[in-house]
């Protein structure tokens, strides 16, 4: 049951994206300063999108004779179509964020991991596109690519959305401009 309710939590997260994104608006980016990362999956959601208004299209024609189907199929597919476009602005409301004393590293509504600052032993820019699971090691990819490596001082514990808790010393993620975000986490 709890499994249940924090996926119907996930995807409540997703749907109340939809209009912080269409007023252009970000969300606990207050304090601090944003680092976007969705540039790197635009053109892939948006093919998604587009073979998903495709394919209601063809089950329409198919299922024109059968209208419990068709109506049913209709609501599976809009649902689809708003559920990809949720993914896709919650990563565009939900930006890494760094504050003077944290680094927020966000993946949609997925993952809000507080980083200190003080936590961070080195930073650099990196950009993997090859991600085997390793213990230890959070990968954010953004179309399969990571494009800035986080070594910490000491483990932190991230949990994911079902609850699972992971503890973490390495963090990979994206970031569009990766350079600026190494430099801002990079003392001088």
């Amino acid at each position: 049951m709890r499994t249940l309710y924090r996926l119907a939590r996930h995807e409540m997260r997703l749907f109340a994206s939809l209009p912080l994104w269409l007023a252009r608006r970000t969300q606990g980016t207050a304090g601090g300063r944003a680092f976007g990362y969705v540039r790197g999956q635009g053109a892939m959601m948006l093919g998604l999108a587009f073979v998903c208004v495709v394919e209601t299209v063809g089950m329409a024609v198919l299922l024109r004779g059968v209208p419990v189907a068709h109506e049913v199929m209709l609501v599976l597919d809009v649902y689809t179509v708003l559920f990809l476009t949720g993914l896709h602005a919650a990563c565009a409301v939900r930006p890494h964020v760094l504050t003077p004393d944290a680094l927020r590293v966000r993946y949609g509504a997925h993952v809000d991991l507080r980083i200190p600052l003080a936590s961070i032993g080195a930073v650099r820019r990196e950009t993997r596109t090859t991600h085997e699971p390793a213990e230890g090691t959070l990968d954010l990819a953004v179309g399969s690519r990571t494009t800035v490596t986080l070594e910490l001082t000491e483990p932190l514990v991230h949990t994911s959305v079902l609850g699972r808790r992971k503890r973490v010393s390495v963090v990979r993620l994206y970031a569009d401009d990766a350079g600026t975000l190494v430099r801002a986490l990079t003392p001088e």
